[in-house]
């Protein structure tokens, strides 16, 4: 698996512009302006950056402590496909929708990362006529959060080199220095290098190598941190490496939490932007959620609760990914509980997971439908199992037919959920509006209530056995002994009742990308574990994941150009 796909749902209706063209159409408000008639927030209380997009302080977030919070609404999807579902053109129009019937709500989204954007097309902001804006930029360099992110990390990197170059007093044993650096590139030629040679003047020879920068440990902090001061402290808990005698040493040890904090002052405030409707909405942290643990910042959720009686939010990837971290890290870690979660498929995809290609999609086939809807099925169990309600979200595309709709909501009605067909893509907020009115019905019943799926003291194999049986359907784990002792050792060392994350493909509930459906009893290998200290998180690596992707044959890349007026062009 060689990157993070987000499908959009751009192909759904004929529409002569590109989603890049309806973005660089559209009248966008001043952010300053939106801030105070939507949000109520003063101009002094903006960082702009530019004309449309703006930090919101740090000092005013403080102010907003003792509001009383807004309602959780959570976007996953079933398990993605090349025929894409359109998760972030659905968490916007969502949140447009939600206006539209009257509510106050906005959005917080993931920010996107440079090498998917480059690499295998598909941004994060949205698509058709539910998009976030300004798209060229939030798709781009923003208001280089990643940048500084991708800083910090590297500079405890350097720290790293440098204290052994000058007699190492902590005693870092170069063969166990776990600390690798970072680039937001997908860039294979750098997952395994060897660093420092050329002679004495370049410091000690050893292996090394990169993880792209929304793999870091440095991204899942920022994106936990609730105040730079809790930043600060986890930067300092991170373990670089040990010593020969296996004791762990941190980053504080080295005096980089301070400036590594520094790096990442101005990156913690959330970023505001809006809607082509004009809803406000932040963008701010990008972990992705095969990976990473794929949740935007926990300091943009929590504000935005402050300033909207409805909040959308979105986790990455499939909800066996994405949905379960928000649940058993995010949540966990913050207290946060959604209200409802909203499901989001096309029948496109649900064909696709019983068997059809690509190219026969857009032809009505009942029993393949009938057959993929078991992936929809498992998604909706593993929901209804932390205790949340769900709502589904069908993308509609032209080729749908009555008989096949009529199918998924009948189906769907069996599983105890509504299933509401949305056309958000060609109509904005108003296309969406009865997925709302949904999403409305569940959560003034109050029915959700968040269960977590382990407990904090379950040993930490056990955690990993429990999501792959319970979320992913499989026999068993399989962890080599090394993996094992890894996993004591970590317990040993205090770290027992940390919550973990799993790294594995995107593409189905097994390890194996191809297996599409809802496939059960297989077995999940678990070829490495890495403990994220400041995080508080034990990754685990399963399969063939990698935590630098590469470029495809064709990179989106290929496409991207700049005209004579400045205008970018290619860019989705």
């Amino acid at each position: 698996m060689e990157g993070e796909i987000r499908p959009m749902a751009g192909t759904q209706h004929t529409n002569p512009k590109s989603d890049i063209e309806i973005a660089q159409a559209a009248k966008k408000r001043p952010i300053v302006d939106l801030a105070r008639e939507k949000l109520d927030i003063a101009a002094e209380n903006l960082e702009p950056y530019g004309h449309y997009k703006a930090k919101v302080s740090m000092d005013y977030i403080k102010s907003l402590q003792t509001r009383q919070n807004g309602k959780l609404i959570l976007v996953s999807a079933i398990t993605p496909t090349p025929a894409g579902e359109g998760k972030t053109t659905t968490t916007v129009g969502l949140t447009d929708a939600l206006n539209h019937i009257g509510k106050k709500a906005m959005l917080c989204l993931r920010e996107p990362s440079l090498g998917p954007c480059f690499g295998v097309k598909g941004g994060a902001a949205g698509g058709g006529y539910a998009q976030v804006v300004p798209m060229e930029d939030i798709n781009l360099h923003f208001t280089g959060d990643f940048h500084a992110i991708g800083t910090a990390h590297n500079l405890l990197s350097a720290l790293i080199d440098n204290h052994i170059y000058w007699g190492n007093a902590l005693g870092l044993d170069g063969r166990r220095v776990a600390w690798r650096r970072a680039i937001d590139m997908n860039d294979r030629s750098l997952r395994q290098i060897v660093s420092s040679l050329g002679g004495v003047a370049n410091g000690f020879p050893r292996e090394d190598g990169f993880d792209i920068t929304v793999a870091s440990e440095v991204m899942a902090i920022f994106c936990l941190a609730k105040d730079l001061d809790d930043l600060k402290k986890r930067l300092g808990n991170i373990i670089v490496g040990y010593t020969r005698d296996r004791k762990p040493v941190r980053a504080a040890e080295l005096k980089a939490h301070g400036p590594m904090t520094a790096l990442l002052k101005d990156a913690l405030a959330p970023n505001l932007v809006q809607t082509l409707e004009g809803t406000p909405a932040f963008i701010h942290g990008g972990p992705f959620a095969n990976i990473a643990h794929g949740c935007n910042s926990v300091l943009a959720t929590t504000t935005a609760l402050k300033l909207a009686d409805y909040v959308v939010t979105e986790a990455g990837f499939g909800a066996d990914l994405g949905g379960e971290k928000f649940i058993d890290i995010k949540c966990r870690k913050t207290g946060l509980a959604p209200d409802c979660v909203v499901l989001v498929a096309t029948i496109r995809a649900l064909k696709m997971h019983g068997g059809v290609k690509k190219e026969d999609l857009k032809t009505e086939n009942l029993k393949a439908l009938e057959a993929g809807m078991a992936n929809l099925q498992r998604h909706v169990e593993n929901m209804q199992k932390f205790g949340i309600v769900p709502v589904v979200s069908i993308n509609r595309f032209s080729a749908d037919t009555p008989a096949e709709i009529e199918l998924v909501k009948k189906t769907c009605a069996g599983l105890g959920v509504e299933a509401v067909m949305a056309d958000h893509w060609a109509e904005g907020g108003k296309g969406a509006a009865d997925v709302a009115r949904a999403v409305v019905k569940v959560v003034e019943s109050g029915k959700s209530k968040l269960k977590l799926l382990y407990p904090d003291d379950m040993p930490l194999i056990e955690k990993i056995r429990t999501i792959a049986r319970e979320i992913y359907r499989a026999k068993d784990i399989a962890a080599d002994k090394p993996v094992r002792d890894q996993l004591a050792q970590f317990e040993a060392m205090g770290f027992g009742k940390a919550p973990v994350c799993i790294a594995k493909t995107q593409y189905s509930f097994t390890t194996s990308g191809d297996a599409k459906g809802a496939p059960v009893d297989h077995v999940v290998p678990v070829r490495e574990v890495r403990l994220s200290a400041g995080a508080e998180f034990v990754v685990a690596i399963c399969g063939d994941i990698m935590t630098m992707p590469g470029l495809p044959k064709v990179p989106a890349a290929d496409s991207i150009d700049v005209g004579a007026d400045g205008r970018i062009t290619g860019l989705f």
